[in-house]
């Protein structure tokens, strides 16, 4: 059955995104020195992110808090207000940053449109990505834009059911193994995966993909052979 919708995700797919929180990362880490190593601030920090997704979910503003609640852990609730000022600094500046369109993505989503419906299909804070997506400049070729609390099956088959199609109709195109691409084989839907150079550790997952369902690119351009190759099965 033909694909007939197109599942972008935006952080590190559309724009650059994942270096700036490991910038911000490597000052808090830095601010932290004085107290613990860098390494073990990095990876109490990353412990207090996963614990608190199901709090405030994805996204700089939890990222922010997570900070805090770190630095207070590590120093043992002696850190000093101007500290957490610093911290809330950080935060700031990095929902500041210029979005940066990655190479590929506007010819992409240019030859792509006019045969499929686009969709953005994204975790992270509601307001912030919102803010990305228009300050990118991309926000008029895509159908539809869902923000996702998280990217099990359940949450892609609520978007399906909202998108009226079956999962093989549906491809998901993304820089995630564990977000992107497993769940949507899991449904029966199509999933090509461009790896970023720069990942989170929790979407971090060891495993070989066997599915006639499944492509991996080294670059968002190259998707387009897929929709005209004969033998790709895509189109």
């Amino acid at each position: 059955m033909s694909i007939k919708v197109i599942a972008f995700d935006a952080d590190d797919t559309l724009w650059v995104n994942e270096p700036y929180f490991r910038e911000t990362e490597n000052e808090f880490c830095q601010l932290m020195e004085a107290y613990l190593p860098q390494h073990t601030v990095a990876r109490e920090l990353l412990h207090t992110e996963i614990k608190n997704l199901t709090l405030y979910g994805y996204g700089i503003k939890g990222f922010m808090l997570s900070m805090i609640e770190t630095a207070l852990t590590v120093s043992n609730n002696t850190i000093d207000i101007t500290a957490v000022d610093k911290i809330i600094t950080y935060g700031k500046a990095l929902l500041a940053r210029p979005i940066v369109v990655l190479e590929g993505v506007e010819e992409v989503l240019q030859s792509l449109k006019s045969d499929y419906r686009l969709v953005v299909a994204t975790k992270g804070d509601l307001l912030d990505q919102e803010r990305k997506l228009k300050n990118s400049g991309l926000d008029h070729y895509f159908h539809h834009v869902e923000v996702m609390s998280e990217k099990q099956p359940k949450d892609y088959k609520k978007l399906l059911k909202h998108l009226d199609i079956l999962p093989e109709q549906f491809l998901m195109i993304g820089n995630s193994l564990k977000s992107d691409v497993l769940p949507v084989l899991d449904l029966g839907g199509h999933a090509i995966h461009i790896p970023f150079h720069t990942t989170w550790a929790h979407e971090h997952v060891d495993v070989h993909i066997d599915n006639p369902n499944f492509r991996q690119v080294e670059q968002i351009l190259d998707v387009l052979p897929l929709f005209i190759s004969p033998s790709s099965e895509i189109s």
